[in-house]
C-alpha cells in the first residue's frame, strides 16, 4: 500500500464543516493525501469504522507518517 502527500500544497485553513461528532469550526493545515487506485481496495478492506483498534498498525502508520512528514515539511519552511 502506498500513500502520498504533495507537500507544497500544504496551506492554513479555516473550515467549518461536520462530521460525524456534529458541526465544527477549526482553524489547521490542509494537507493534500493521494491514495493511489491500486491502494484503495486493499485499504478500505483493512478498514472496520465500528472497531477503534482499525485499520492494524501495518495501514495505520503508513498513513500517520505521510501526514506527520508534510506537516513537519510545512513548518520547517517556516510556516507557523
Amino acid at each position: 500500500m502506498k500513500i502520498y502527500t504533495t507537500p507544497s500544497e500544504t496551506i492554513r485553513v479555516a473550515v467549518e464543516s461536520e462530521d460525524t461528532d456534529g458541526p465544527f469550526s477549526t482553524a489547521g493545515v490542509c494537507i493534500r493525501v493521494v491514495v493511489p487506485e491500486e491502494s484503495i481496495e486493499e485499504l478500505l478492506g483493512a478498514y472496520d469504522p465500528s472497531s477503534s483498534t482499525s485499520p492494524s498498525v501495518g495501514y495505520s502508520r503508513p498513513l500517520s507518517r505521510a501526514i506527520l512528514d508534510a506537516l513537519k515539511m510545512y513548518i520547517e519552511e517556516g510556516n507557523r
